[in-house]
């Protein structure tokens, strides 16, 4: 062989060597790249995940505030939805986030000196809006729902609650949770917020935050403002 087709021999098999391929006698192709492994979501810390949560409950509050409209018009909706409503109210607002705040929020700020008198009252209302959660699970009966007075009250009952936690749950966002988290360094945020997913699917079972969505975005259906398009103004 001449000295210029042993070159260009071994630059063609230096070139397929650089390439990936395997020389054996035959030429086979490389195994293709591995696949990028999925980036994980960012962590939710703990003043984001209430946050969240309360997402959760207005999405609740717009089923109160459809069927308290259409309690007053020959086409009131059922019972069960109502009712079911309530119970998410119930359930997720008042004996898992009500409770957290009372268990990990209040008290520290309380114990720092800060945001007293928001805690306050918003302690007050917590215990307001757990009466006013009895009385529409009370009230929230197909018998009641044939009277016209009784509906006008439900009617009442759901738009008070409403009314109560729209700036509860913005004054708690604005001021309370930034204030709570001045309290800690990161270290000790990102640690909380572990204990905070943990008491979650204690209260809540393995759906946690992921099944309350679920189930207000099936109320949200029951009540005919699942499409946010409609709300669009033209």
């Amino acid at each position: 062989m001449s000295r210029d087709a042993s070159r260009r021999l071994f630059l063609s098999v230096t070139s397929l060597a650089g390439a990936g391929l395997v020389w054996s006698g035959t030429v086979r192709a490389a195994p293709p790249p591995r696949s990028k492994e999925k980036s994980r979501p960012a962590e939710v810390n703990a003043t984001e995940d209430l946050m969240r949560e309360h997402g959760v409950i207005r999405r609740t509050l717009l089923v109160y505030e459809a069927c308290a409209s259409q309690l007053g018009t020959g086409s009131p909706p059922r019972a069960d939805v109502i009712s079911s409503a309530a119970n998410l109210i119930r359930r997720f607002a008042e004996n898992y986030h009500e409770r957290l705040e009372e268990e990990q929020v209040f008290p520290r700020l309380e114990k720092a000196g800060k945001q007293g008198e928001l805690i306050r009252v918003l302690r007050e209302q917590h215990a307001a809006g757990r009466k006013l959660t009895e009385g529409i699970l009370k009230s929230a009966t197909s018998a009641t729902l044939q009277e016209a007075g009784q509906r006008q009250s439900l009617a009442g009952s759901l738009q008070s609650f409403v009314r109560m936690y729209q700036p509860h749950a913005a004054r708690e966002d604005t001021d309370l949770f930034p204030a709570f988290h001045a309290l800690f360094d990161e270290a000790e945020f990102h640690e909380l917020g572990e204990r905070f997913e943990e008491r979650e699917h204690q209260l809540l079972g393995s759906g946690g935050f992921e099944g309350a969505v679920a189930e207000v975005a099936q109320l949200e259906k029951s009540v005919g403002i699942h499409d946010l398009a409609a709300f669009t103004v033209r």
